[in-house]
């Protein structure tokens, strides 16, 4: 036998794995994804002609036996995501290629050999695990990838030790205790992509010679404690994606050479010192999508921003003061806006309510006056701390003036209810270049008549076997409802929602596209067929999809049930006296679980995987405090995101719930499923909202995780012992789930059992 390969299953071994080093041909052992527990025989080592041994999330603890450096054909060893303890045995990587021991609970410091002097080594990662002592002094030069985040490292990092990795291109040693000054040889890492030192404590200036690594796309600085300017050097970074120097004591103005950085999609400066001025040519990054400038001292004019802004436009907290300028004007497609805390004056600006996408709009604490005009009833509004503004009941946020807070959540629960299948977008897209729909929520009306023309319905077909739906749903009723604006509810940049009660008296939730652009690859008609019957076989108590569609002569409208329930996102975060106790969002949890395991066909070989890409607790609704459904599925293959000109979250998700990788891959996956499974799972645990106050909480949980108690909801976590231990084993689960490396986050249904094991 060459190999022994038993992964995903429930295989489970007590006390090591006694009689394996029987045999003696294995070349492959792969016992991934199991519940084996117990330490690892010594008697491994006996193995001559292992090259790969796979033991990743199991229950695996005790020591890693140092027998396994006897190994000279070994070339892989993963044992990431067990419960090994102890130090990392001398001579482990003497033959091998590949180590992954993250996510263990291995102490001791890094022994000097592991990195240095070995010749085949290729990919270190050891990250989230509790090393101790001071990087070691020499690495290999063979090494491409090395992974050291989540530690207790201490110590400068040695600039001889970094100065010749030409191979390296992945460098992460972020959330240690790291101290001293960037070394300037980090400059001669030609090869680099990714650097991540973020969350810990160096000191100093960013040194100049950062610019001469041209292959940089990803660089994260953020929570240290670096001072001195940002230099121009930085603008030479011309592949670079991602720029995070926040919560730095940086001071100076920002270099307008950052603006020659073309492929940048966020740039994170906030929680600064930096002055003066925004420079004129921030416009010019044509790429943007984020732009993070909360908490400095700028001050002055307010340039014409990227316009693709869309995820984040933060000034609060700065030195801004007189009218809002009409140069914001331009940002449709942004979804926040926070001008917070600076000392903007005069009336709001009517033509802020002509942006779109905006979901949340942040105005507190300036010296605003007068009326708000009237936004849409899906963009939330802080005008707090603004003692002329004149206060209007459409979802506005005041404390103390509860009058606008019903409907705001009546409007939130309407919004998750209707922002269910991605999918939709999908077959509705399809269905309108086809048969030439329209883009726009108005019908045709005959101006010589004045009356109103009702659209032919062209087909209509049921997607539900329930004999219930199709007695009730009327095709032509609903294309003549959807005509008629009092049955609107809301409009967002894709879809209008209606409300319509058919003539038995029972509600149906109904989508209508709203399209500017090509979302989605072309597919044929019989394909498009192909896709409708699938959807129309899901089931799962779990998964919320679409009961019918009516084709007619200007688009596509889809059938859901009316269902008086609410999102999670409300029930956690809406009604704060209303406290969720810890047995029900565990059973939210699971359930939320089980549903995405499903769509991502972990029971089933007979289709492809289902990918959700806007998974958040908006679009989790609630039947009962015990039964979540998934809501916003589609059908991934067809999504092409590069040709899209307009909202990133369309295909990647809400913000905070995006996974990091989404920025340069451009790609919806089931490891970003996870990341975003992670971060309600936190929502859940923590009681807070994947954004507030400019921050996300999946970096604010990573940056407590000393304080593991202090991150859960007291109101919960207090109730009883069981609950806060239950608690605190989910809280590594969710750690698990939004590791910045995709490939490093468990597979769903290993998050499923893990989190039915609590």
């Amino acid at each position: 036998m060459d190999n022994l390969t038993v992964r995903g299953g429930c295989l489970r071994v007590t006390s090591g794995t006694p009689g394996i080093d029987d045999y003696q041909e294995l070349r492959l052992i792969d016992l991934s994804d199991n519940q084996l527990d117990g330490s690892l025989p010594s008697s491994l080592g006996n193995l001559s002609k292992l090259e790969t041994l796979l033991l990743s999330n199991n229950n695996l603890k005790g020591a890693i036996p140092e027998s396994l450096s006897r190994i000279q054909t070994l070339s892989r060893f993963a044992a990431n995501r067990n419960r090994f303890t102890g130090a990392i045995p001398s001579g482990i990587t003497k033959h091998l290629e590949n180590l992954d021991l993250s996510f263990n609970l291995l102490n001791g410091s890094i022994p000097d050999d592991l990195l240095s002097q070995q010749p085949k080594l290729v990919s270190v990662d050891l990250s989230s695990n509790q090393l101790v002592g001071w990087l070691p002094q020499s690495i290999s030069h063979s090494l491409v990838r090395l992974r050291l985040g989540s530690n207790k490292l201490i110590g400068s990092v040695s600039s001889a030790a970094f100065e010749s990795l030409q191979n390296l291109t992945y460098l992460e040693m972020d959330n240690n205790g790291l101290t001293g000054h960037i070394p300037p040889a980090f400059g001669n890492l030609v090869s680099l992509n990714l650097l991540n030192l973020e969350m810990n404590q160096f000191v100093g200036i960013l040194p100049p010679s950062l610019g001469n690594i041209t292959s940089l796309q990803v660089l994260k600085l953020e929570q240290n404690k670096l001072t001195g300017e940002i230099p121009d050097e930085m603008g030479s970074l011309s592949k670079l994606l991602i720029l995070d120097l926040s919560w730095n004591s940086l001071s100076g103005s920002i270099p307008s050479s950052l603006s020659n950085l073309a492929e940048l999609t966020n740039m994170k400066l906030q929680g600064n010192s930096l002055s003066g001025t925004i420079p004129d040519s921030i416009g010019d990054l044509s790429s943007l999508l984020e732009l993070q400038l909360g908490q400095n001292q700028l001050r002055g004019r307010i340039p014409i921003m990227p316009p693709k802004l869309q995820i984040c436009l933060n000034l609060s907290t700065n030195m801004f003061q007189g009218p809002i300028p009409s140069t914001l004007s331009q940002l449709d497609r942004l979804e926040v806006l926070d001008l917070s805390n600076n000392k903007f004056s005069g009336e709001i600006p009517g033509f802020l309510t002509s942006l779109i996408s905006l979901r949340q709009l942040v105005l507190s604490n300036n010296q605003l006056i007068g009326n708000i005009p009237k936004f849409t009833h899906n963009v939330s509004i802080s005008v707090t701390g603004n003692p002329e503004i004149t206060t209007v009941d459409h979802g506005v946020v005041i404390p103390g003036r509860p009058s606008g807070k019903s409907q705001l959540v009546l409007i939130v629960t309407l919004v998750a209810i209707g922002v269910t299948a991605l999918v939709a977008v999908i077959i509705i897209l399809k269905l309108y270049r086809r048969f030439n729909g329209v883009n726009n929520m108005q019908v045709d009306l005959d101006e010589e008549e004045g009356s109103t023309v009702l659209p032919e319905v062209i087909h209509g077909k049921l997607l539900t076997s329930n004999s219930l739906h199709k007695s009730n749903i009327n095709f032509a009723k609903a294309v003549e409802a959807v005509a008629h604006p009092e049955n609107a509810l809301f409009q967002t940049m894709f879809w209008s929602y209606y409300r319509v009660v058919m003539p038995s008296g029972s509600s149906y939730f109904i989508k209508k596209l709203n399209t500017r652009e090509r979302l989605f690859q072309q597919a044929s008609s019989e394909q498009l067929e192909l896709d409708l019957e699938m959807l129309g076989k899901l089931h799962h108590s779990n998964v919320m999809v679409p009961l019918a569609y009516v084709l007619y002569s200007q688009g596509v409208l889809l059938f859901y049930e009316f269902a008086h329930t609410h999102s999670l996102y409300d029930v956690l975060h809406n009604h704060p006296s209303d406290v969720v106790d810890w047995t029900s969002r565990y059973s939210i949890a699971v359930g939320i679980a089980q549903g995405i395991c499903y769509l991502h066909g972990s029971n089933s070989n007979a289709r492809d995987p289902i990918l959700v890409p806007d998974l958040s607790s908006k679009k989790i609704m609630l039947k009962s405090l015990t039964e979540p459904l998934v809501a916003d599925i589609e059908l991934f293959k067809v999504i092409d995101p590069s040709r899209s000109n307009s909202s990133l979250s369309a295909v990647a998700g809400t913000i905070g719930y995006i996974p990091p990788e989404y920025a340069y891959t451009m790609r919806v996956t089931m490891a970003g499923n996870v990341y975003s499974f992670g971060v309600i799972l936190l929502e859940l645990l923590t009681g807070k909202p994947a954004v507030s106050e400019g921050r996300e909480l999946s970096k604010w949980v990573q940056s407590q995780q000393e304080q593991r108690n202090n991150i859960l909801d007291l109101r919960v976590s207090k109730s009883s012992p069981v609950a806060t231990k239950q608690m605190i084993r989910a809280l590594s689960i969710a750690l698990a789930c939004i590791n910045i490396s995709p490939g490093a986050r468990p597979k769903m249904k290993t998050v499923l059992r893990m989190l039915t094991r609590l």
